[in-house]
C-alpha cells in the first residue's frame, strides 16, 4: 500500500524537522507501505492542542473523540464559573488525551487517570512532563475500572472504553497494530460498557455525569443500560459526522 502524498509530508515535517533525506525515513515508509497507522510511525499525534505520545502503543485518539473532549471541556467550564468544584475521572484512559486535554484547558480541574496497563500509566505521566502540563492536579492509577478508586466521587467520569463487537472486521491497519483489548469488548461490543454502567453511579457525585463513547451500532443499547443501572437521565449526542456516539448519563 502506497502512503499519501499527505502522509509523507507529514512524516518528513513532523518526525524529521523537514529533511526529506534524514536517515530512517526509508524505514519508516515501509513502515507506512506495510500499513501502520502514521501516528505510531511518528510517535505522537496532535489533539486538542497537546502532542500525544504513544509509546506504548495504545489506541490512537480519533477525530470524533477529539471532538466530545473539546464538548466536554466547554462543559466543565460552565460547571467551574457557577463556583462547583471539578473533579474528573478519565477511565479507560490509554494516552490520557481526554484527561489531559482538560487537565490544559480548565486551570481549576483535578484530573484523575485510570488505566488498566501500567505502561500506559507511564505514558500518561510522560504526556504530562512533554506538554507541560500541571502535575499537581493530576492522579495517575493503574486500575481495573474502578477498583483503584473505591469510595471516592467525581464530578465528571469521562470514558472511551472498547466497544467493537468481537465479530466485526475492522480495516487490518487498525486490527494489525492497535491493541485489541482497547477494540473489542464481547460479541456485542457491551461487556466493558455494562461494567461502567453498573459501577459509575458509586463513583459520581449527586448531579454529577458520565460522557462515554459507544459505537454508532449499539449506543441505544447502551443507553437502555445507563437507564437500567440508575441514572434517570440519559443523552444521545452525534459526532461531527452526524452518527449517534457519545452519552451524556446524568444522576
Amino acid at each position: 500500500m502506497e502512503p499519501s502524498r499527505n502522509d509523507l509530508e507529514a512524516l518528513v515535517y513532523e518526525k524529521y524537522a523537514g529533511d526529506p533525506n534524514a536517515e530512517g525515513i526509508r524505514a519508516d515508509v515501509e513502515r507506512l507501505q506495510a500499513g501502520e497507522p502514521l501516528a505510531y510511525v511518528i510517535g505522537h499525534i496532535p489533539f486538542l492542542g497537546l502532542s500525544i505520545w504513544l509509546d506504548s502503543r495504545p489506541l490512537i485518539p480519533r477525530p470524533e473523540t477529539e471532538w466530545w473532549t473539546e464538548e466536554l471541556i466547554t462543559h466543565i467550564k460552565t460547571i467551574c464559573r457557577s463556583g462547583q468544584s471539578s473533579r474528573v475521572l478519565d477511565v479507560c484512559a490509554g494516552s490520557g488525551a481526554i484527561g489531559l486535554a482538560i487537565l490544559k484547558e480548565v486551570p481549576d480541574a483535578l484530573v484523575a487517570f485510570g488505566e488498566l496497563i501500567p505502561e500506559h500509566t507511564t505514558l500518561i505521566q510522560k504526556n504530562i512532563e512533554v506538554n507541560a502540563l500541571d502535575a499537581t492536579r493530576a492522579d495517575i492509577r493503574t486500575s481495573d475500572l474502578f477498583d483503584a478508586f473505591a469510595g471516592e466521587r467525581y464530578t465528571i467520569i469521562a470514558c472511551n472504553p472498547p466497544y467493537v463487537p468481537s465479530k466485526r472486521t475492522l480495516d487490518a491497519s487498525v486490527t494489525n497494530y492497535e491493541p485489541s483489548t482497547a477494540l473489542y469488548s464481547g460479541d456485542d461490543g457491551l461487556e466493558l460498557i455494562r461494567h461502567i454502567a453498573s459501577e459509575a453511579p458509586q463513583h459520581l457525585v449527586p448531579q454529577g455525569e458520565l460522557w462515554m463513547e459507544c459505537d454508532i451500532e449499539n449506543i441505544h443499547t447502551a443507553r437502555e443500560l445507563l437507564l437500567e443501572y440508575g441514572f434517570p437521565t440519559v443523552e444521545i449526542r452525534t459526532d461531527p459526522y452526524g452518527r449517534e456516539r457519545i452519552v451524556v448519563a446524568q444522576l
